[in-house]
This record gives structure tokens, sequence and C-alpha cells, in this order.
């Protein structure tokens, strides 16, 4: 962890994104809250020395439509030319078996895609936005990023989660307390083969819960059984509404459904790979 303080960590990275002052950069961009900071201030920093920046956007359908949307929006309040890459990593990138190492595969085949856009446009320079928790906890996504030379200057600055949050509502960002959406994949326990039929049952499964007002929702798939993850001060949310809940996840297909009682946790399918 870095001994850095607050103020200290942003003047870190002003001085990072400094640097490509003038360069055309492409930043790999989700929509999410570090990617579109990361956004924001390469655009602040770079756009008067006049180098082009690009917001490139994969789309897949390992993330609900929803999230492609919302990176379009995202894209247009802070003022950056977006492009939008089709992708099938269950067809191309070797992870229909979802491997423990999905993250590192997905990530190289998704960086590579983003390599080649970088190549037409003639620019050298790609940022992408993982940040010094993610440093820290099982993301094997994170070792294809360095492989390819992809840089990430929040994690460098030292930012943790909550200061990128700080930082982007200092900014104004609309996605500022926006939930993190990891892969859909996720959903679901390692080794058991990807479907994307199953996969959009529970991205409509956590859009239902999502009604509710929950902050932090996973929907984790185990064959028949739903089992859901939300914040345990929400618990007494979800058994308030938990006939409608369950009545529609079982139109779903869901024979049985469960309530975590550890409540939500990032990464919860990593837990027999840790051990």
């Amino acid at each position: 962890m870095s001994g850095l303080g607050y103020e200290e960590k942003k003047q870190k990275l002003w001085n990072l994104l400094k640097e490509y002052r003038g360069q055309g950069i492409i930043v790999a961009f989700s929509g999410g809250t570090d990617s579109s900071l990361v956004l924001k201030m390469v655009s602040e920093t770079c756009r008067e020395s006049g180098g082009r920046i690009y917001a490139v956007t994969m789309q897949t359908r390992l993330h609900p439509v929803s999230e492609l949307e919302a990176a379009r929006r995202t894209a247009g309040e802070i003022g950056a030319e977006h492009i939008v890459i089709q992708v099938d990593e269950l067809m191309e990138a070797g992870i229909r078996d979802n491997p423990t190492d999905r993250c590192y595969r997905c990530k190289r085949h998704l960086f590579c895609k983003m390599k080649e856009k970088a190549q037409e446009l003639g620019v050298q320079i790609l940022v992408e936005g993982t940040n010094e928790d993610d440093l820290h906890v099982y993301r094997p996504g994170i070792r294809a990023i360095r492989e390819m030379g992809i840089q990430s200057p929040l994690a460098k600055a030292g930012l943790t989660k909550a200061e990128v949050r700080r930082l982007a509502a200092e900014y104004g960002l609309s996605v500022a307390e926006k939930p993190a959406s990891p892969c859909l994949a996720t959903r679901f326990p390692y080794g058991v083969r990807l479907d994307y039929r199953e996969m959009e049952k529970a991205a409509k499964g956590e859009e239902f819960l999502k009604k509710y007002g929950l902050y932090n929702v996973r929907l984790r798939v185990h064959g028949a059984v739903a089992r859901l993850e939300v914040d345990k001060k929400e618990f007494p949310n979800v058994l308030e509404h938990r006939k409608d809940i369950i009545r529609y996840l079982k139109e779903l297909g869901y024979s049985y459904i469960t309530l975590d009682l550890e409540g939500f946790r990032s990464g919860s399918m990593d837990v027999e790979i840790l051990g």
C-alpha cells in the first residue's frame, strides 16, 4: 500500500498523466467509476496539448446491454470520442469452460483487439482503470495488462477505490458512486461451462432485484440454485419482498432461492482458489 496521503496521490496522478501530453491515447473504457475518472483526467490533462483521446469500449455479451448504453452516456458527458469494438469472448478467448485464469485470457484477448485499433488510429499509449485495491485481491487479468504494456495510472498513483470515488465526485462525474459491475461469468463457479442464455438469466435476476433499491447485488448460480448476495443491511429489504423475488426467479428457471448470510463480497467465487 502507498504511504502517501490523498492529496499527494492526486498530485502523483497528475504528474503521471502530464507525461502523455501531446500524444494520442486510448482509454479502455467500461463506463465504471475507475475508467470514467481516468478518461476525465486524461481529457483534462491532454486535450489542450493537441493529443487525440479515444474512449474504447468492448461490446461483449459478458456484460448487460445496459452497461454499454451507460458507457455511451458517460463518454458523452466527458466529451470524449467513443469507439465500440464487438467481441465474443466465449468463441475467441478460450474461456467457455470458465477456467481459473479466465480473467487473464479474457483481458489478453480484449487488449489485443484494442492494440489493433490503436495501430489503426496511430496511437501508442493505452491506459486502463486498475486501482490500488485491485492489486491486493485475485485479479489474474492484471498479469495480461502488465505483459501487454498497458498503463494503469490510478494504481501507479496508489489511489484506492474509495479515493477514486472521492476524486470522481470532485469532478462531478455521475458515475462516482456507481456499483462495480464485473462480467457475468463471475456469477458461475470455475469449471462450469458458460452459456450466454444462463448469463442473461442471471443479469435479468439482478436487474429485478435492483428495483428494490439494492446497491450491491450478485446472483450467483449453482445449477438450479440462485444464491443472492446483497449488503447485510439490505437483508430486511430482501425478506420484505421475498415472495415477489421468489416468484420472479423461479419464473427464470431457478428451483431454489437462497440468501447468502455472509452478504455481498466481491470475488466470492474465488474462495476455493485462494483457500
